[in-house]
């Protein structure tokens, strides 16, 4: 489900984003973080999902921008080591500051990712969760398909403005034909409903809408 997150900006106003959580009988999964020092933002929104920061098992980063991966530090020393991240192998060096991030050029705060992801991988998680590599936004963008319930999570690949599904931000996506690609890639699949980060939740007519996107349209 769509977990909805009001950001605190340094500057003092909000963005809003939408996590996803997937949940099952022995895990509790959140797609990504925020920016840093959302700990509270994400703990209220757990317990207004009613679940608890306690309960979380793993988190899953779609790519390495800094609103997604920002509160990620906080959450692995809150959870004291009872957190398993995953991340696509391309953005394991810059989680773990190796490499500066792409766009901002500084370095994260060092977090070990746990497992490693690559495209078409299997996860268990909510009955079961494709990962789709997406490079074009970011090298080590990935994007989730959560088969059972014809779900898209496309972290950036995708926005959305009321309801309707929307190409990248070109100002954010260096490799803008690359991300067409990826988008190209995505209408491939059965979906009826996409949850965009920037935007929130998408139905009616979703294949249709990738496949005008990867044209240009």
């Amino acid at each position: 489900m769509p977990l909805p997150l009001n950001l605190n900006l340094p500057n003092g106003n909000q963005m809003p984003v939408h996590a996803v959580l997937l949940w099952g009988t022995d895990h509790l999964v959140l797609v990504d973080t925020g920016v840093p020092g959302q700990l509270d933002v994400i703990r209220k929104g757990l317990e207004q999902g009613g679940f608890s920061l306690e309960q979380l098992t793993h988190v899953i980063i779609t790519h390495q921008d800094r609103d997604h991966i920002g509160s990620l530090p906080e959450l692995v020393q809150a959870k004291a080591g009872k957190l398993e991240v995953l991340a696509h192998e391309t953005g394991i060096p810059y989680l773990a500051w190796e490499i500066p991030l792409i766009k901002s050029g500084i370095t994260a705060e060092p977090v070990v990712v746990d497992t490693a992801l690559h495209d078409g991988d299997e996860l268990p998680f909510g009955g079961g969760l494709r990962v789709l590599h997406t490079p074009g936004h970011t090298p080590d963008h990935i994007s989730l398909y959560h088969a059972s319930s014809k779900t898209l999570i496309s972290g950036d690949v995708l926005v959305s403005s009321g309801g309707k599904v929307l190409p990248p931000d070109p100002k954010f996506t260096p490799d803008y034909a690359q991300a067409l690609l990826s988008v190209e890639k995505l209408a491939a699949l059965d979906v009826e409903t996409v949850i965009t980060y920037h935007g929130g939740v998408c139905t009616g007519a979703i294949k249709e809408r990738l496949k005008e996107i990867a044209a240009g349209k």
